[in-house]
């Protein structure tokens, strides 16, 4: 610790002015740093209308005497042909994600790849109702068409059975009216002799 009054003004002075170039080191690194995010990030425009007030920290620097004249210019001569070869594309950079829109990016993915499971089981869920659904109509339609087989089968014995019954009830009636005719037959022929019989009796002449 100096003891002399000025010695101790002079440590005092620099310490103030190493704040202050720290100040604007850090303030000129941040400048250059937006500036190469904006082109990484190819948001062009603002970085052309950074680029002025990116020079002005440069020079202020250079006048501080943080960094040589040389220096400052070849910082600006980089950070120019860096923004124009982009522009032009004879520079091609990958475009830069910062982590914030890394979460984002990584957060949309997994929603999609939830949707699309959803989606899947949605669809599987929907196939097997569908499957079911046609499994119970052959079903039901089966069962119609077996009911309805049933009910033409037995309409079809129903009809043989009256076909067969009226057969048989011609065939039992046949005989009866053979019988009855026989039966009539023979009254009528002893009617015709009894009549016959009584003109010839009336037309012989009773003796005297």
């Amino acid at each position: 610790m100096p003891n002399i009054k000025s010695a101790k003004k002079r440590v005092l002075v620099t310490e103030k002015k190493a704040l202050e170039n720290k100040a604007m080191r850090t303030r000129m690194r941040n400048s250059i740093k937006k500036f190469n995010d904006c082109i990484d990030t190819l948001k062009l425009d603002e970085a052309e209308k950074m680029l002025p007030d990116l020079m002005s920290v440069i020079d202020e620097a250079v006048a501080s005497g943080i960094i040589h004249k040389n220096n400052a210019a070849n910082k600006k001569s980089r950070l120019s042909a860096r923004l124009d070869g982009v522009k032009s594309g004879k520079l091609v950079v990958n475009i830069k994600k910062d982590n914030k829109t890394i979460a984002a990016e990584k957060a949309q993915a997994a929603r999609e790849k939830a949707e699309a499971v959803r989606a899947e089981n949605l669809k599987k869920i929907q196939e097997r109702t569908a499957a079911k659904e046609a499994e119970k109509k052959a079903k039901e339609e089966a069962a119609a068409a077996e009911k309805k087989a049933k009910a033409d089968e037995k309409k079809a014995a129903v009809k043989t059975t009256k076909k067969t019954s009226t057969a048989a009830k011609k065939t039992a009636d046949k005989p009866a009216a053979e019988k009855k005719a026989a039966t009539e037959k023979p009254a009528t022929e002893k009617k015709t002799t009894a009549k016959k019989t009584a003109a010839k009796k009336e037309e012989t002449p009773k003796a005297e």
